[in-house]
């Protein structure tokens, strides 16, 4: 395909500012930070794995429709000169995508003498305002500050295309960080090259577009992050904030470093200022005013520097220092840094380790760390590895971590804590951290005691060769808590079961952690039994095999309407077989969302015979107020007394009995409801485990 005038242009400018910043760069940032630009700059990057870029058609103008709202939510402000084609282009983006957020789009014109007074009265929805006379991107954005009414105010270049969903991401932001004062997006090269994740300003208020030239799916840019401050091009902030800070400072007109200080007056103000990648903008960098500094409004941008620099002295002694490359450590320096290892990300809809997992780095983060995710694999987790990302978490993965040993080697000396999960990776990984991150205290998450569950399989089985095997895991798993500093447990009958085995082992307890959902529907609105487990967990399949082939049949002679609803991933063959011949059984396999059959099932079972650590189905379910018929061994170590908390039974036509004594009596029930939502607050809450997360990881 030729190339077209366009294409043309824009790798000129890029190779002409390349030079110029090359230059620039090596008098103000000396050769170690011009040398790394122009290594990112020259080095190919992976291809992309996200849906490719959204770019409008370039057609003549017709009239077309934008979203609008009498009560917008949040009001986008775009500030126009000149440029028509490329406000056209943004406009029909926001039009092709439009957020699901209410929204106005507020186009301020600041003496445009092109086609611009023409097509914009055309397009149904926008609210267009033309200033008396041209003041510059400040005055034309402060303007859209007085005529915004949306309760945020979103600042977009009309040089911008915004991708499906950016707005919803930024907004979406707040809600998960209320102390969040200012969002900005990723601002990604027409070519999907990162422009930008932020700005870092170092301590001579010179600033450094953070990942420019990189992949944008880098893990060093792709997940939620505090920064120095965000483009103008594509940021949200609050209006009564804004109004609250004056607007953008005019002591910058007519343009640049106006979007730095305003960050450094949130962040003045107490508020946090945050780069969220999930929203995207293509930004076509410096068409309002070009990328030449030594003439035209480009020129300001050194005028405003020193203006900056005086204005927040004090602050800048704070930054970087100049010369400095960013990374990852350097941003983070000032946070306790801890390193999880595992072999895959989290997945909290699919099993209790993953949401214990989960859950306990949301309290890491919210005691102020910065928290590093390394799944051994190397594989992508998809919406589980996003989901880590929204929340700040930095995850690593291929391309981008190749091998671990390698990764260790450049990052380990950042980690005051690296924590490996289950005594096999642990026993892999533990050289390598030892070697590279020496200084980090390192952390051995047992999620349970292994060598015990494999023993009483094997002991139900009547197996030799697995109590052989079992032997062999309880060595390999005491051995790895010998030589590592804390061993986290799930429940007291482990660590009670440690002080046997290896009582010269330190061990913390962190269990199980669930919010309280709440009591959920009352005892006539619920009807049938529910089990969730994933089925990849040998106790779960036997449990099921068990239940479904000897205990449910005996239920069904009592309450022959009930019905069973078996959820978990990973369902074999042979239960769907065994499900298939028994009346009222329902195997689901898994399902996104248990929360309906924990509010709506009356009565759940863990019907296990074997295992060890704390049963995060039980958790679960009492979590929602639903109360659990369960065997010993399922409640183990978890706080629950029979007939108070939950019912207890091992045999079948006991635990049958228990299961139809408790669905049938209302009393019985709101007993042990109320009692399960007050055991989970007690000792299976984020609350519960504050202090040994804190000693653990944080001290």
């Amino acid at each position: 395909m030729p190339m077209s005038l366009a294409d043309a242009r824009y790798h000129l400018r890029r190779l002409t500012g390349l030079i110029r910043r090359a230059l620039a760069s090596l008098r103000t940032r000396g050769w170690k930070a011009t040398l790394h630009r122009i290594g990112v700059h020259t080095r190919r990057q992976p291809a992309t794995q996200r849906a490719p870029l959204f770019m409008p058609a370039a057609e003549d103008f017709a009239p077309f429709s934008v979203p609008a709202s009498a009560q917008p939510v949040a009001s986008i402000v775009i500030p126009v000169y000149n440029h028509c084609r490329h406000t056209l282009a943004c406009l029909r983006a926001l039009a092709a995508h439009p957020p699901a957020t209410a929204c106005e789009i507020i186009v301020v014109d600041d003496g445009s003498s092109d086609d611009t007074g023409a097509w914009m009265p055309q397009i149904e929805g926008l609210r267009y305002h033309v200033r008396a006379q041209n003041g510059g991107f400040i005055a034309a954005c402060n303007d859209g500050l007085r005529l915004s009414r949306g309760q945020y105010v979103v600042l977009l270049n009309n040089d911008t295309v915004p991708q499906a969903g950016w707005l919803d991401a930024l907004l979406d932001t707040f809600q998960v960080v209320p102390e969040a004062g200012l969002v900005g997006a990723q601002l990604l090269y027409p070519d999907g090259r990162l422009q930008e994740a932020g700005g870092i300003v170092f301590n001579d208020s010179s600033c450094w577009s953070y990942g420019r030239f990189e992949s944008a799916e880098d893990p060093r840019y792709s997940s939620l992050r505090d920064t120095d401050y965000c483009s103008g091009a594509a940021l949200v902030i609050p209006r009564t904030l804004f109004e609250q800070l004056g607007g953008l400072d005019t002591r910058y007109a007519p343009a640049y470093y106006e979007d730095t200080d305003l960050a450094f007056k949130v962040r003045e103000a107490g508020r946090r200022v945050l780069v969220q990648p999930a929203s995207r903008v293509v930004h076509d960098e410096g068409t309002s005013n070009g990328t030449d500094t030594g003439s035209g409004v480009k020129a300001y941008q050194v005028r405003n520097q020193q203006v900056f620099a005086g204005k927040w002295h004090e602050a800048l002694g704070r930054q970087l220092p100049v010369g400095s490359v960013p990374s990852p450590a350097l941003l983070h320096r000032h946070q306790h840094q801890i390193l999880i290892l595992d072999e895959a990300v989290p997945q909290p809809d699919r099993d209790s380790a993953s949401l214990r997992q989960f859950n306990l780095i949301r309290m890491l983060l919210a005691g102020g760390a910065h928290v590093v995710f390394v799944p051994t694999r190397g594989e992508h987790g998809g919406v589980a590895t996003e989901a880590l990302q929204a929340l700040g978490v930095e995850v690593w993965h291929a391309p981008f971590l190749k091998g671990v040993g390698n990764w260790l080697q450049a990052h380990g000396r950042r980690f005051a804590v690296v924590m490996m999960v289950r005594y096999h990776l642990a026993n892999e990984c533990l050289p390598l951290v030892k070697r590279f991150a020496p200084q980090a205290r390192t952390v051995f998450d047992t999620v349970d005691l292994h060598y015990l569950r494999e023993r009483r399989g094997a002991e139900l089985a009547q197996d030799a060769g697995l109590l052989r095997s079992a032997e062999r895991t309880r060595g390999s798993e005491l051995a790895v808590m010998a030589a590592t500093d804390v061993t986290l447990l799930v429940s007291a009958a482990e660590k009670q079961q440690l002080q046997t085995d290896a009582p010269q082992v330190a061990v913390e307890l962190v269990s199980n952690l669930h919010e309280v959902a709440g009591k959920g529907r009352h005892w006539a609105q619920r009807r049938d039994l529910v089990f969730v487990g994933g089925f990849r967990h040998p106790p779960n399949l036997d449990a099921m095999q068990w239940f479904i082939g000897e205990v449910f049949p005996l239920i069904r002679q009592q309450l022959p309407d009930v019905a069973f609803h078996c959820i978990g991933a990973d369902v074999p063959e042979p239960l769907h077989a065994l499900a298939a011949i028994c009346p009222g059984v329902h195997v689901h396999g898994y399902v996104p969302d248990v929360v309906p059959y924990m509010e709506g099932g009356r009565i759940s079972v863990a019907p296990l015979r074997f295992g060890a650590g704390v049963k995060g189905k039980i958790n679960l379910s009492m979590a929602h107020g639903q109360p659990v018929v369960a065997t010993t061994c399922a409640v183990e170590g978890m706080h629950l007394q029979d007939g108070m908390d939950v019912l207890v039974a091992d045999d079948a036509p006991a635990f049958a009995a228990a299961v139809v004594r408790l669905y049938t009596d209302q009393t019985l029930w709101e007993r042990l409801s109320g009692n399960s939502l007050h055991n989970i607050a007690q000792h299976f809450s984020m609350e519960a485990a504050r202090d040994s997360v804190a000693r653990v990881f944080l001290h």
